[in-house]
C-alpha cells in the first residue's frame, strides 16, 4: 500500500496495543514502525532501475526480516525506555512484530507482488484484491488517527475509535476478496463458454477502487485484455488483443536488464519496437484509461535501449489524461454503465 495507508494505520494500530501505556506517543511510534519494511526505497539511490523493482518489496517484506528485527527493536525499545509501566519486552515484541508483519500483509493484496520468503524463495505473493491506494480502505485510519490527535489521552472513547477504523479497513479488505471472486468467477466461465484460448489469467483492480477490475488473459501468442465491473449488468467482457511479440527480446539489450525485467512481471508482459528503441511493458500493473481506449499505454514500460529514460517507471504516467470528463466516464464505468 501507499505510505499514507501504512501511516494512518500504524498509527490506530499504535493506539490499540500500547495506547494506555504511552498516550499519544503510540500513535507517533505506530506510524514509523509500520514503514520500516519500506526502507528498502533507499536501494533505489545505488542500484539500477531493474534491480530496485526487485529490492523493492523483496527481503525487508519477508517474514525472516519480521523474525530477525522484532525481538531487536523489543530488545532496544526496553533499553530505551526503561521506566514505562506495562511496556514490557513482550508488548514491545508484539508492537514492533505486529506493525511489521501487517505491513508486510497488506502490501500482499497488491498487484506489484510482496518476497515473504525471501531469501530461500524469489517467489512474489500478490492477491491482486486492492490498488496500491484506494481511499476507501485509508479514509477510516485516517479519520480516527486525526480524532486520536485531537481528543484527550486520558479518553476512554480512543481504544473504540481505533478499533472502529481498524475494523471497517478489515471488512473492506474482506469486501475486495469477495469481489475478486465474483470477478474471477465470471472471468473463468466466460473463458469456457466462448472458447477463449487460456492458458492463465489475472483479475486485479483498477485505480481507487474494488469495483472495476482490470483483467488479462493470456495465451501461447499474447492476450486478451478486458475490463468487468461488479455492478456490470452485461456478462461478455469486451477484449482488446496484444501480442506478447517476444522474438524482439533477441534484439541486442542489456541482458541482466531483460532477465531482471522477465523475473519481475512474472511473465506478463510484451515487447514493442517503437522507432530506435524496444519497449517492454509489464502488463500487471494495468493501462493508461484502459477501460475506454483501445489499445491504450501499459502503465509500467522500460526502455531497454534507453536506460537513462527509465528513472520512474512503476506507475509511469498512472493518471495521464485523467480530466474532468474523464473522471466522470471512470466513475460510470465503475457503475457498470
Amino acid at each position: 500500500m501507499d505510505t499514507l495507508t501504512h501511516i494512518v494505520l500504524g498509527a490506530c494500530i499504535g493506539e490499540a496495543i500500547a495506547g494506555k501505556q504511552l498516550g499519544k506517543k503510540a500513535l507517533l511510534l505506530g506510524a514509523l514502525a509500520q514503514n520500516i519494511p519500506d526502507i528498502d526505497f533507499v536501494a533505489s539511490f545505488w542500484l539500477p532501475t531493474t534491480s530496485d523493482l526487485l529490492a523493492h518489496r523483496g527481503f525487508t517484506h519477508s517474514f525472516l526480516f519480521t523474525i530477525l528485527l522484532s525481538p531487536l527493536l523489543a530488545w532496544c525499545s526496553t533499553k530505551i525506555a526503561k521506566n514505562i509501566p506495562g511496556m514490557t519486552y513482550k508488548r514491545w515484541l508484539l508492537f514492533w512484530g505486529l506493525q511489521i508483519f501487517i505491513h508486510i500483509f497488506i502490501d500482499a493484496f497488491n498487484a506489484y507482488g510482496t518476497g515473504w520468503f525471501e531469501p530461500f524463495s524469489h517467489y512474489r505473493v500478490s492477491f491482486n484484491t486492492l490498488f496500491v491506494a484506494d481511499p476507501v480502505f485509508s479514509i477510516w485510519p485516517a479519520l480516527a488517527m486525526i480524532v486520536l490527535l485531537l481528543i484527550k489521552g486520558s479518553s476512554v472513547n480512543r481504544l473504540r475509535w481505533a478499533g472502529f477504523a481498524l475494523g471497517i479497513s478489515i471488512a473492506y479488505l474482506f469486501l475486495s476478496i469477495c469481489f475478486k471472486l465474483s470477478i474471477d468467477s465470471s472471468v473463468s466461465a466466460g473463458i469456457k463458454n466462448r472458447q477463449i484460448p487460456c492458458t492463465r489469467y489475472f483479475t486485479t483492480p483498477t485505480p481507487l477502487n474494488i469495483l472495476l477490475w482490470y483483467i488479462v488473459v493470456e495465451n501461447d501468442s499474447g492476450y486478451n485484455i478486458g475490463y468487468k465491473s461488479v455492478l456490470d449488468k452485461r456478462r461478455n467482457i469486451n477484449y482488446h488483443f496484444d501480442y506478447r511479440c517476444d522474438s524482439l527480446l533477441h534484439s541486442p539489450c542489456d541482458p541482466n536488464d531483460k532477465a531482471r525485467l522477465l523475473r519481475f512481471s512474472q511473465g506478463y508482459y510484451t515487447v514493442e519496437l517503437n522507432h530506435d528503441s524496444l519497449i517492454f511493458c509489464d502488463l500487471r500493473f494495468g493501462e493508461i484509461l484502459g477501460w475506454e481506449k483501445l489499445h491504450p499505454q501499459p502503465v509500467l514500460y522500460y526502455y531497454l535501449q534507453y536506460p537513462a529514460n527509465n528513472k520512474m517507471i512503476v506507475q509511469r504516467g498512472r493518471f495521464q489524461g485523467w480530466n474532468k470528463d474523464a473522471v466522470t466516464r471512470f466513475i460510470k464505468r465503475m457503475r457498470g454503465i
